[in-house]
């Protein structure tokens, strides 16, 4: 027998009668105990009786009144490439804004897809955690819906993909920071200016390329196609599309890289090619990680303001917890350049 204390709650006053666990189990054509498992958030039900019997339920007003057990106090992080320097800043100030809190924290690695397991799901659910974060990750529209259905709170840091529209997600002013670190360089003297990407599928990548883009063309400066290189906001590509890019006949004098990472890739690659930084190629980085100032010389770099994104993702994961239909917006948080010495005016005129 079913002893679910929801069961036997009463339909609200004026509100029409909503069906019975053992009416929906006829509806879903499932057993009254698997309706209690979709209710409970139990594991050993299928995706598809599960998301069958999820419909169901919310037809029937029990979404908002299934919850049998108060939020566990965590937050769980879904993470695309947690040993990425940017993800692991990330995590930390989340943390610190979690322990502020008196919350613990679980983290969890996604796919090359930047999507989670097939399982994430089930254990989300099993923990009851007061709300996600995703960071650089995506979900299904099914995934998505299916937490939010057990009241779960989603928020996106730097989304990869397109999020669901209900989604709030949380950034920083990439295209301002892709033109100030641009116009940096235009100021200093510089014209023939590469840019190294971010993912492709990443609104911080396209973002960072338009402000790229339109501080070489209010200069009236054409970009080359050659001056755009591909990458993945990791050294190696710093260090491939650097060279590539200093292999170059008529060489870039400025190199942007859309990460502080790739930024020092290019720097082992104009050292490995016996040039100097920024004597024969200014460098710009973005992010201002920890290794940033500490590089040899200091990197100029886009200043993102990471501790503030993630306070401000914990406020919002909050405050969608207190108002379930609060709408989705996109946070924009102010970047600042930070001028240091791998910068400088170009040797020789271009």
């Amino acid at each position: 027998m079913v002893t679910d204390e929801l069961a036997a709650e009463e339909t609200p006053r004026g509100a029409a009668p909503r069906a019975t666990l053992a009416e929906i189990a006829a509806l879903a054509r499932v057993s009254i105990a698997t309706v209690s498992k979709v209710l409970n958030g139990r594991d050993g039900v299928s995706e598809e009786t599960r998301s069958r019997v999820d419909a169901l339920l919310g037809e029937n007003n029990y979404s908002r009144r299934t919850r049998t057990h108060l939020p566990a106090p965590l937050i769980e992080v879904l993470c695309f490439d947690i040993a990425h320097a940017f993800s692991a800043s990330m995590i930390a100030a989340i943390e610190r804004a979690v322990r502020a809190q008196g919350m613990g924290l679980v983290v969890t690695g996604a796919d090359a897809d930047h999507r989670p397991a097939a399982s994430w799901a089930d254990d989300v659910i099993h923990r009851q955690p007061r709300g996600v974060i995703l960071l650089m990750s995506e979900l299904s529209a099914r995934v998505a819906t299916r937490l939010r259905s057990r009241e779960l709170p989603i928020v996106t840091i730097n989304p990869f993909g397109a999020p669901p529209k209900e989604t709030t997600t949380i950034g920083s002013a990439d295209w301002d920071g892709g033109y100030a670190a641009t116009r940096h360089l235009l100021e200093l003297g510089h014209r023939r200016i590469a840019i190294i990407k971010g993912p492709e599928g990443m609104r911080a990548s396209a973002q960072r390329l338009a402000g790229y883009r339109t501080a070489m063309e209010t200069a009236g400066i054409r970009v080359r196609p050659e001056w755009i290189k591909p990458g993945r906001f990791i050294h190696s590509d710093g260090y491939e599309q650097g060279r590539a890019l200093l292999e170059l006949p008529d060489r870039p004098t400025a190199i942007f890289g859309s990460s502080d990472l790739q930024a020092l890739g290019v720097y082992d690659a104009a050292r490995a090619m016996g040039l100097d930084v920024p004597g024969d190629v200014s460098v710009v980085g973005y992010g201002d990680l920890s290794n940033a100032e500490s590089a040899s010389p200091p990197m100029t770099t886009v200043h993102v303001p990471i501790d503030a994104m993630a306070e401000q993702a914990l406020s919002l994961v909050t405050a969608q917890r207190e108002q379930l239909d609060l709408p989705a917006r996109r946070v924009d948080l102010p970047v600042s350049l930070k001028v240091r010495a791998s910068t400088a005016p170009p040797a020789a005129a271009p």
